[in-house]
């Protein structure tokens, strides 16, 4: 038995996640059916992460095992000559035999992405948050540093599915800005359900004056997630990388 570790890359909007769904088209759903025609086996695979609707990814993993002697090049020629357009395999190696895409993760990186200027840009409609107001880059980024570090971030989590051990460890939390796209990097070894897009959702309330510049802190202790701003849009959330 083989097991293998494959790199895609995914535009989100098409479907409902990256989890394999009984009543809506999950991305699972589509790699399974193609691995299993290419591999001529039934495929069950080891996803890296859920993924809600419309959030897209750069850098995906999964794994899944096979008896099949495919060599990985065929497998990535195979299965981008049998996917939509809107997914991509990028790579796909050998794995050792307890690789697990979600278990042997040591940390992600995602990217949330901003277009801060008045007009809308339709080539961007599902790819980044249109944000037409003054975003203070500054502001925001000194803000973030507050969540970086070890902490509970129970007032970050979506209330539909808190988990009973909430604490997390940011690495950093980067604003960088060209011309009038701005990208939010977070890396961390673990993110709780709609996390992100609550952390940059605050952030966008701190640049608002709806929140205070100096509220994270608090917010944390409190572990109250009517305290933190609101959960920005799926579309501009990006999983960037995985951490091995």
């Amino acid at each position: 038995m083989r097991n293998l570790k494959v790199t895609m890359a995914y535009r989100g909007t098409a479907y409902h996640g990256f989890q394999r769904q009984e009543n809506a088209v999950g991305i699972q759903n589509i790699l399974e059916e193609k691995l299993s025609a290419l591999t001529d086996s039934a495929v069950k695979l080891n996803g890296c992460s859920r993924t809600d609707a419309g959030v897209h990814a750069r850098e995906y993993c999964f794994s899944f095992e096979t008896e099949h002697k495919i060599p990985c090049g065929n497998i990535v020629r195979g299965m981008n000559s049998l996917l939509p357009d809107d997914l991509a395999i990028l790579n796909c190696e050998e794995a050792p035999a307890d690789f697990h895409a979600r278990y042997s993760c040591k940390g992600k990186e995602y990217m949330y992405l901003i277009l801060n200027r008045r007009e809308k840009d339709p080539f961007l409609a599902d790819l980044a948050l249109h944000y037409p107001y003054e975003l203070d880059t500054e502001l925001i980024a000194s803000a973030a540093q507050d969540f970086v570090g070890g902490h509970d971030f129970t007032s970050f989590c979506g209330t539909a599915n808190q988990k009973a051990d909430s604490f997390r460890t940011i690495e950093y939390f980067k604003i960088e800005k060209s011309e009038n796209l701005v990208k939010l990097l977070v890396k961390g070894d673990g993110f709780l359900y709609n996390m992100v897009r609550i952390m940059v959702g605050t952030l966008i309330f701190i640049n608002e004056d709806k929140l205070p510049a100096d509220c994270i802190p608090r917010i944390l202790a409190a572990r109250d997630r009517n305290l933190a701003g609101k959960t920005v849009p799926a579309h501009g959330l990006y999983l960037n990388k995985v951490y091995y």
